[in-house]
């Protein structure tokens, strides 16, 4: 039998700005696109710096994975864009308020030289749907 692959949209969450779905589901896995922080009322990039747009990223990321079935506590793999590594404090804080265990997500993080529309911080994630 072959796997179907589902889309995940939301409303809730930023509409792809390109050829991609904001998630992707096949089987009991979720693939979530990269969510940067744009509020989804608005279309715009939230004011502030890298808390806010960090809250904001967290925010579209939680509505993604309730599409899907899935939630925070499901994610096994996040990984992390930011373009300065010296706001890493700062972004850890607010991502140790969204994952609190008791089996903490594999993560990466990584400074580059860019990301869309100018944000200072994008986050991937794979995560499997909840039971029941």
């Amino acid at each position: 039998m072959e796997a179907t692959i589902e889309r995940i949209a939301t409303e809730k969450a930023p509409g792809a700005i390109g050829p991609y779905s904001q998630a992707v589901a096949i089987g009991n896995l979720v693939f979530a696109s990269g969510q940067i922080p744009i509020d989804p009322a608005t279309g715009t990039v939230v004011e502030g710096g890298i808390e806010e747009q960090t809250k904001q990223v967290m925010r579209n990321m939680e509505a993604v994975l309730a599409a899907a079935g899935s939630g925070m506590d499901r994610v096994v793999k996040s990984t992390v864009f930011i373009r300065d590594m010296k706001a890493f404090s700062a972004i850890n804080a607010i991502y140790a308020e969204h994952f609190t265990g008791p089996v903490l997500p594999a993560r990466s993080v990584v400074e580059v030289s860019a990301l869309p529309k100018g944000v200072l911080i994008e986050m991937e994630v794979v995560a499997v749907r909840s039971a029941g």
